[in-house]
């Protein structure tokens, strides 16, 4: 009997701690890009960084991503797709689809040459838009 009660303690810390552990990462935001196609469907040039202080949310649980600007930019992650890496750069690249259901890309880069600067990639079909990033100061 004090061994089932042992083990029913184990297994109630070991589902307690999980949850206490929910994979949400926040980023601050302080700059954005923004590159868009033309009517003859070919790429621009990147628009120049604009100054900006919002936050991100990369939430693994319940598999989404959220950049809070002024119009809110919700994500589902729909495959968490093979890390990349080089020399370069460390890439965690996400296949996800919008609000509509429109599949793209997002990708959150580590420049390795540039002292670890970390930028978000959204790539959608006619616009891409790039944020510099930096972790979320203090506890989430």
């Amino acid at each position: 009997m004090k061994n089932i009660k042992i083990i029913f303690l184990f297994l109630f810390l070991t589902i307690s701690v999980q949850k206490i552990e929910a994979q949400v990462y926040k980023f601050v935001a302080t700059g954005f890009s923004v590159m868009e196609k033309d009517e003859k469907d070919n790429w621009g040039k990147w628009s120049d960084f604009q100054t900006t202080n919002i936050v991100i949310a990369l939430d693994l649980d319940k598999k989404r991503i959220v950049v809070y600007s002024k119009e809110i930019q919700f994500y589902n992650i729909e495959k968490f797709e093979e890390k990349i890496e080089n020399d370069d750069d460390l890439i965690f690249p996400f296949s996800c689809i919008d609000i509509v259901g429109e599949p793209f890309r997002i990708s959150f880069i580590t420049r390795k040459k540039q002292e670890y600067r970390k930028q978000l990639y959204i790539n959608q079909k006619d616009v891409i838009l790039v944020y510099n990033i930096v972790n979320f100061p203090g506890k989430l």
